[in-house]
């Protein structure tokens, strides 16, 4: 049997995530994510499809994240009607944030188009919240451990990758003419020891193997955040500030919520409000309490809220709302997303306070290159905010501790569950140089044949095996 993979996202680059599979006629794409970052990749939203999109059968999601799921409705709106099988949690998810991805859109683009600053003289989204809903009528979600058929001569299943609620490692099943072959995707790779996930499935058996990269460079140790939530939290209200967090709405703000609120009950910090000013983070942390066995914390709802609820926590629904938070001088937390930066309620926190001495803003999760999350780390002295340049003089502080992406050493840790080889490994979802030594070390370590991929690459998955 004939099978192709073509790379059309996450090749070289953390975001896009995009692989077409073709076999003997049959189509399925496993992940549909939007380009963010660096202008040059972002621009490839735009460009046409490579294929038409209407002769694409299936489509396979990993999890809800915007990388993995953002561009579904623009491919809906181009033709595809095919099935997009996915879990139950990462259906609802996408429902969320799909939804927030297009109406983030529309208003940007309504307010740059207000202010001037497109050079585009009737600037567009990418797509419409109505095309996002017509999306949702595709979604066809399974359990983890199900068996999913996608095609006479394939099959799927989910496993728990524990990134985020719902996220999946994913078994694809091709059954030849005398044998049957299995490719694997490993998604986003969680964590071993996480406050409210589990640990990634193992996997003992792949013919192919994609395995992602985020911090496949990178040592991360899954220190407790704790001394260093203290040590911000504390320094910043000893100066009079506010602590900002931008944070990924689904599970990182859930998780922070957690450690808050512990620390608040131990009188480790002060107990103090804490604005999640993130629609879609509010309506996330109630999937926490719809899906108790998605996570490590099995209690009923009443359990679970007092586990992550603050005495002071506001969900702050309204855009009115959310611009009068700008009137706090000192002694509150704000978590906002996007994560990374890149848009949402978090922007105007920034231009706000990022000139200001007094409060500090924590980053707490991987900032891809190109987002002004990565600009903060590298320490610019400004940032490009609504079409004008905002200086920073507040505090920037950085903890990698609370990231979903297994490190190095994790990635090695689950690698080392296979039995045999895989026959072909490929490096995806990573980015510079840092892909290329985390390709080289898993050939000295494992002596695995690996190969990178180059964007719009494609490649013979069976041939010689």
């Amino acid at each position: 049997m004939n099978v192709q993979v073509k790379f059309l996202g996450a090749a070289q680059s953390v975001t896009g995530s995009r692989y077409l599979i073709e076999m003997d006629g049959f189509r399925f794409l496993f992940d549909c994510g939007l380009f963010q970052g660096l202008k040059a990749l972002r621009l490839r939203n735009w460009d046409n499809f490579p294929i038409d999109p209407s002769t694409i059968d299936a489509i396979v999601i990993s999890h809800a994240h915007i990388d993995h799921t953002g561009y579904l409705p623009k491919l809906v709106k181009e033709g595809f009607t095919g099935p997009v099988y996915c879990t139950k949690p990462t259906a609802d998810l996408m429902e969320i944030m799909l939804l927030d991805s297009a109406k983030l859109q529309r208003e940007e683009t309504e307010y740059a188009k207000k202010k001037g600053f497109s050079k585009h003289a009737n600037p567009l989204p990418l797509y419409t919240e109505d095309d996002a809903r017509s999306a949702f009528l595709l979604f066809k979600p399974f359990g983890y451990e199900e068996k999913i058929k996608l095609h006479d001569r394939a099959e799927i299943k989910f496993h728990d990758a524990g990134h985020l609620l719902g996220s999946a490692i994913t078994e694809v099943f091709i059954e030849g003419d005398s044998q049957t072959k299995k490719i694997v995707f490993s998604g986003d790779v969680g964590r071993y020891n996480q406050t409210m996930m589990r640990k990634p499935t193992a996997i003992d058996q792949a013919d192919v193997l994609f395995i992602e990269s985020t911090y496949g460079n990178k040592d991360n140790p899954a220190d407790d955040p704790n001394d260093d939530f203290i040590r911000i939290v504390n320094e910043t209200f000893d100066r009079g500030g506010v602590l900002v967090i931008p944070a990924f709405a689904v599970g990182r703000t859930q998780g922070i919520l957690y450690t808050l609120r512990h620390l608040m009950k131990e009188d480790k910090i002060p107990d103090v409000p804490v604005y999640i000013d993130s629609p879609m983070a509010i309506s996330a942390t109630y999937l926490f309490y719809k899906y108790p066995s998605y996570h490590v914390m099995e209690a009923d709802r009443k359990e679970l809220a007092q586990e992550i609820e603050t005495n002071m926590l506001v969900f702050v629904k309204s855009p009115e709302h959310s611009k009068s938070l700008n009137e706090i001088k000192s002694k509150a937390i704000i978590i906002s997303s996007s994560g990374m930066m890149t848009g949402g309620r978090i922007l105007h926190h920034m231009f706000n306070r990022l000139p200001n001495k007094q409060d500090t803003f924590l980053i707490a999760g991987y900032q891809a290159e190109g987002t002004r999350g990565r600009d903060l780390l590298e320490g610019k002295s400004t940032i490009r905010i609504f079409g004008e340049e905002v200086k920073v003089n507040c505090k920037i502080e950085y903890m990698s501790s609370m990231s979903g992406h297994a490190d190095k050493e994790e990635l090695f840790q689950w690698m080392g569950n296979f039995r045999d080889k895989p026959k072909m490994t490929f490096c995806t979802h990573g980015e510079g140089k840092d892909i290329e030594i985390y390709a080289q070390a898993i050939r000295d370590r494992l002596q695995w044949n690996v190969m990178v991929p180059q964007y719009m690459e494609s490649v013979d998955l069976f041939r010689g095996i």
